[in-house]
């Protein structure tokens, strides 16, 4: 029997591969360690293939890591929440909130585009490793790892101790770095291409967001003494709150540098008055959309249903927020603590006071 194709159905049928893989390279991403539960280090054996295989999101290089550390996934997976709990503070005013769409892409479509959301997403999220795996080294979580060995600071008086247990930021960082750059330097994209950019890109925010976390680490003391009369002190190396991470992040946003593809396969400034980004500067390659409306291409969910602010004038006012589409009002309820008083000895009793208040959603 004779079978030939129409070419008409042969371009569709290749269309719809190319879609199709393009899909499924949004679906799959290591931050959904984050949204799905990961097995504690007891329940499994060291060595054993079950516990990477079934984990979604991985790509070839970050699942031969999982095989062999096998005790750092829930910390990953730990890190990439705190990244995206954060990410969603810092962006809680903002049209973009951050918003997670799914177990499997986490943030869906938009993070297809190049856009400064993008870079300050993959910058928090390689953060959250270094703090979370950092952190776990510390307190003896990790079979490779344990208690920092930084250098004494030169700073620090003579008569204090360095010691203590400190966050093992030296190793949070370099496992960091092998696991969340394995996925981009997997890829083998023509130089100068817009894939290539792309690429290159996510490389230099994951490198920003881990030397945040690596420069914010700061000296804590410990003071001895009887009495409290701090004799002597005790100094180890403590990680920041991640909070400030964020907030520096954030201002990294801000200041984030448009970049292009050079013909030599480098990212070069598109504005050249601008000083070039060092590696702790974010980058992105795309402009942002508006993220008024909901759209299904770029991935915005748009800002209907959103609370604003009808008396401020910044992003979260209602008439940013709402893209000048209007807002409607309604009551609610709200209840909060109030009338305490201290009782000896010793509790505070308070009463719930219940008020109505006036709030404003976007049409």
């Amino acid at each position: 029997m004779d079978v030939r194709m129409n070419p008409g159905h042969l371009l569709l049928a290749v269309t719809l591969i190319v879609c199709n893989s393009q899909l499924l390279v949004v679906a799959n991403s290591w931050w959904s360690l984050a949204m799905n539960p990961i097995q504690r280090p007891e329940m499994y054996i060291i060595g054993a293939q079950p516990l990477c295989s079934q984990l979604t999101g991985l790509s070839q290089g970050q699942r031969k890591l999982c095989q062999l550390y096998q005790d750092h996934m829930v910390y990953i997976g730990e890190g990439a929440k705190t990244g995206i709990k954060e990410c969603q503070y810092q962006f809680r005013q903002r049209r973009w909130n951050c918003s997670t769409v799914d177990n499997t892409s986490v943030f869906g479509r938009v993070m297809q585009i190049g856009s400064r959301e993008t870079a300050f997403t993959y910058a928090i999220s390689a953060a959250g490793v270094v703090n979370a795996v950092s952190r776990a080294c510390r307190e003896g979580e990790l079979s490779t790892c344990g208690c920092s060995r930084a250098a004494r600071p030169k700073d620090l008086p003579r008569d204090w101790l360095w010691g203590g247990c400190g966050d093992n930021v030296n190793y949070g960082y370099r496992f960091a770095r092998e696991f969340v750059d394995a996925r981009e330097r997997e890829k083998n994209y023509p130089r100068g291409s817009v894939e290539n950019a792309r690429t290159l890109m996510n490389l230099q925010n994951n490198e920003a967001g881990r030397m945040a976390v690596y420069n914010l680490a700061n000296v804590a003391c410990k003071c001895h003494g009887v009495s409290g009369s701090c004799s002597l002190k005790t100094c180890w190396l403590q990680l920041a709150d991640f909070r400030r991470v964020g907030e520096f992040l954030k201002e990294k946003y801000d200041s984030a540098a448009a970049m292009r593809i050079s013909r030599r396969g480098k990212l070069e400034l598109v504005n050249n008055r601008f000083n070039p980004p060092t590696s702790e500067d974010l980058v992105y390659t795309d402009p942002s959309p508006d993220y008024c409306l909901r759209n299904e291409t770029t991935g915005s969910l748009g800002t209907q249903g959103r609370l604003c602010n009808k008396t401020s004038e910044g992003m979260d006012g209602c008439e940013l927020m709402c893209c000048g589409r209007g807002y409607d009002q309604f009551k609610t309820q709200k209840h909060e603590r109030c009338n305490c008083k201290f009782h000896w000895c010793c509790y505070v009793k308070c009463k719930r006071c219940t008020s109505i208040v006036d709030q404003f959603v976007c049409k």
